[in-house]
């Protein structure tokens, strides 16, 4: 079989696994769930490069390999999941359907800068990097889940035009070129209980209605009865 199976990069697969299972969750109306779903593969993109660095005898393969699949988990994680979510949640349109492709873009090119840094990095020295260059595409995890909590004082069809904001601000800071310290273990603590509670508010309290539904049985019932006739 090709590629590294050890524990270094199971966490990132579980990450990955969250998400394919929220955008099915996403598709069928579980808002609530995907977002969930969202800051749990989030939680684990904070701590799969911590672990992966417990292993010492990492060969040079296994730690490329490891930069190469968080960075395509990525993708799907923080990339096309808050894509769509935001598109289920009214993000449509020329002006959406346009932010929706610019974030994307943005994501691509913020994980491929990462990929050449940190290749480079690990090339000439040890241990994890202390800065951040640019937003990290991660940063979605904790934002997306407070910015749906707007849903709660919001006018009807507000959150949408949020969201949309939201996608454009944040796509134009992953690729916007800044430096900025990574956050400690006590700030990531602090990160993860202030998402955890945005998250568990809204599976408890949240009753968001998409005006934007999509009906799948009537386009299916629609071509049986062209085909029978």
């Amino acid at each position: 079989m090709i590629g590294f199976y050890n524990y270094t990069v199971i966490i990132t697969y579980i990450g990955l696994a969250s998400s394919v299972f929220g955008i099915t969750q996403l598709i069928n109306g579980r808002f609530r769930t995907a977002i969930c779903c969202l800051a749990l593969s989030g939680l684990c993109d904070m701590f799969d490069g911590k672990i992966a660095r417990t292993k010492k005898d990492r060969t040079a393969e296994e730690k490329l390999f490891g930069i190469q699949i968080d960075s395509l988990s990525d993708v799907i994680c923080f990339g096309i999941f808050p894509a769509m979510i935001s598109y289920m949640l009214g993000v449509r349109g020329v002006v959406g359907g346009l932010i929706i492709t610019f974030y994307c873009i943005a994501a691509v090119i913020r994980l491929g800068f990462f990929n050449v840094l940190e290749t480079r990095r690990q090339q000439e020295e040890d241990g994890a990097n202390k800065y951040y260059y640019g937003l990290p595409v991660t940063s979605i995890s904790v934002i997306l889940p407070l910015v749906f909590l707007l849903n709660f004082v919001l006018p009807p069809g507000m959150l949408e035009y949020v969201l949309m904001g939201n996608l454009l601000v944040v796509g134009i800071l992953f690729i916007v070129k800044f430096k900025f310290m990574k956050p400690t273990n006590r700030q990531l603590t602090i990160l993860v209980l202030i998402v955890a509670c945005a998250v568990l508010v809204n599976m408890l309290f949240s009753e968001y209605r998409i005006r934007h539904t999509i009906d799948y049985e009537k386009p299916l019932i629609k071509a049986i009865e062209e085909v029978i006739e």
